[in-house]
C-alpha cells in the first residue's frame, strides 16, 4: 500500500473590496433593450404586446435590480 501525502494550501484571503470598473456594454445593452419595447409599443402595442413581454421577461430575469455594472 502506498502512502498518500498531502500538503494544505491556504485560501487566499483578500482583505477589503475590489476595484470596480463600469462597463459600458452593460448599460448599452439595456438602453437598447427599452429602446426596443419602445419601439413596439409606439408602432403597435396590441400587436407587440408578446414581443414586449418577452423582452420585459428578458431584462427582469438577466438585469435584476441588485446587478451592477460595476461589475
Amino acid at each position: 500500500m502506498a502512502k498518500v501525502f498531502t500538503i494544505p494550501v491556504p485560501p487566499v484571503v483578500r482583505r477589503g473590496r475590489r476595484e470596480r470598473s463600469s462597463d459600458p456594454r452593460y448599460v448599452d445593452g439595456q438602453r437598447l433593450l427599452v429602446e426596443a419595447m419602445k419601439y413596439l409599443a409606439q408602432s403597435d402595442p396590441v400587436g407587440n404586446r408578446e414581443a414586449i413581454a418577452l423582452i420585459s421577461e428578458h431584462v427582469r430575469t438577466r438585469f435584476r435590480m441588485t446587478d451592477s455594472p460595476l461589475g
